[in-house]
């Protein structure tokens, strides 16, 4: 005895057709399968438009933008010229690692990591709550400079507004790179510059 309902079903005899079952035993009553027709694309994509109006823009992403740059602050406040005092060349190197911009620098570089992806999380959830579907996953804020930029194409996707996170994110990270090579192009012509002083000792 069975518990199937009645119904149409496919045909255990042939694949290509469904058949009655009464409840209790096969019929001889068989029609074709109706071929299953997939949603078309578009209207996977049109679920994904966040309501009219919706607001894209959050604190959490001026934070994830910004806050990675504060400790570069304490990097050129170094004074890199004690590396150079020969008197004492340890007490030199140790008084570069243990001066207050070195340590602001490494220690913040690991806060403002660990405080980017916290605000990815918290802007994440933010445009989630807002109704935002499906909004660039906060996970990519272990990637720093990816969070930001998927974000922000995401949501002018899901939006039609919000692209300018990503090109803050350019410019600010492109700015930081020439003035770290400048930096160091001109520490290292100030190392060369003080080579015959050197070679005094």
């Amino acid at each position: 005895m069975t518990n199937t309902p009645a119904g149409w079903y496919p045909d255990p005899e042939n694949a290509t057709q469904s058949r009655w079952w009464d409840g209790t035993r096969w019929t001889d009553n068989r029609a074709a399968l109706q071929p299953t027709v997939a949603a078309p694309y578009a209207a996977d994509v049109a679920n994904l438009k966040a309501p009219e109006g919706t607001p894209w823009n959050t604190i959490w992403i001026w934070l994830v933008v910004f806050v990675p740059y504060i400790s570069l602050f304490g990097f050129f406040t170094i004074d890199w010229s004690k590396f150079l005092d020969m008197s004492d060349p340890m007490r030199g190197e140790l008084a570069v690692l243990t001066s207050a911009g070195y340590l602001f620098t490494v220690l913040g570089g690991i806060v403002s990591y660990g405080l980017g992806v916290w605000f990815s999380y918290i802007d994440w959830r933010t445009l989630r709550d807002r109704g935002v579907p499906r909004p660039f996953h906060w996970a990519w804020g272990f990637l720093s400079y990816v969070y930001p930029i998927g974000r922000s194409v995401v949501v002018r996707r899901r939006t039609g507004s919000g692209i300018s996170p990503m090109w803050v994110t350019i410019i600010l990270y492109v700015v930081a790179n020439i003035a770290m090579i400048v930096y160091v192009g001109v520490m290292v012509a100030s190392i060369v510059s003080s080579i015959p002083n050197i070679s005094r000792y």
